[in-house]
């Protein structure tokens, strides 16, 4: 039995992450603002991880084996808890995501279309830290985000005072209504009513995860001793129109597309840019990961008795 902490962990893959550890035995505690209660036998400690002297009341003399970051958007926070952490626990993991790679948000070594985005592309470890940009302004956090991401792993990375680990992750689909960026279900909703999807003229491909096999990789990254970043999608890179193949197949229903215009945003999903990521690292440290098209079916079965919402 190990001690970990699960910064987060109140909906979707972190929700399920939490039973997880809790089936195996592990003793968790769970840090959030306190909006949903964790399960029975887990601790909750109610905080704002912003507020940097709660943060550190709220932990009192607590240690942990490792601990889990589901809900790091800066360098702000991530110092934050660096300072909060140093000395209480020996790894810390922070969930990232592919858009760290996307050459439309930073100058970024190229990668030719069709070759999967290695972890070395962006190296935290020399990844520029710029703390006085307004990082408390939500929304700069939110049209920054994946600088944002590149950024909190860098602190992270120099923290020092642990091991560091970030699990970058793929698009995350599956659920049902509890997926929450609720992607799927709009798509399903504008293909079974005939509505148009939005798509650039060479859609290039992107890479996807069911939000179970999130779970289950964030639980082996607890055990694991790698440091660094490492990439977390399922083999089978799928384009826009791929994915709207799959689910107008099990709607019944043609997919309905309009190209759009030079600088004219498309719909979620289609992109115009390259940087499907490679897995690579993650297999050759031991963990297997399955094929899109084993678990796409059933989640697009979910989102097609999901209530979609209007726009895609």
């Amino acid at each position: 039995m190990e001690k970990i902490c699960v910064i987060g962990g109140n909906r979707y893959f972190g929700k399920l992450l939490v039973k997880r550890l809790r089936a195996a035995d592990h003793q968790v505690t769970v840090i959030n603002r306190g909006s949903t209660l964790p399960p029975a036998g887990v601790e909750h400690l109610v905080v704002d991880r912003n507020d940097e002297a709660a943060l550190m009341a709220a932990l009192g003399s607590c240690a942990f084996d490792v601990v889990v970051d589901q809900v790091c958007y800066t360098p702000v926070q991530a110092a934050v808890a660096a300072r909060a952490f140093a000395g209480r626990t020996r790894r810390y993991v922070m969930t990232s995501t592919i858009e760290v790679y996307d050459p439309a948000t930073a100058a970024l070594p190229a990668v030719p279309p069709g070759t999967p985005v290695p972890e070395e592309i962006v190296d935290p470890a020399g990844w520029l830290v710029a703390m006085d940009l307004p990082w408390h302004d939500d929304a700069y956090v939110e049209a920054h985000y994946a600088e944002g991401k590149r950024q909190a792993e860098a602190v992270f990375a120099r923290a020092g005072s642990f091991e560091f680990a970030s699990v970058r992750s793929a698009h995350v689909l599956g659920g049902g209504a509890q997926e929450f960026t609720g992607r799927l279900a709009q798509y399903t909703g504008r293909i079974t009513r005939g509505e148009e999807i939005t798509v650039h003229a060479k859609a290039l491909p992107t890479v996807f995860i069911r939000y179970e096999e999130l779970a289950d990789l964030l639980l082996w990254a607890t055990r694991a001793d790698f440091t660094g970043p490492v990439n977390a999608c399922s083999d089978g890179p799928l384009d826009v129109r791929d994915l709207a193949a799959v689910i107008a197949t099990q709607a019944g229903r043609e997919p309905v597309y309009r190209t759009v215009q030079a600088g004219e945003e498309a719909s979620a999903f289609s992109f115009d840019r390259h940087y499907a990521m490679s897995n690579a690292r993650a297999k050759e440290l031991g963990f297997a990961f399955s094929h899109t098209a084993d678990w796409l079916p059933g989640a697009i079965a979910e989102a097609l008795t999901t209530e979609p919402s209007p726009t895609a």
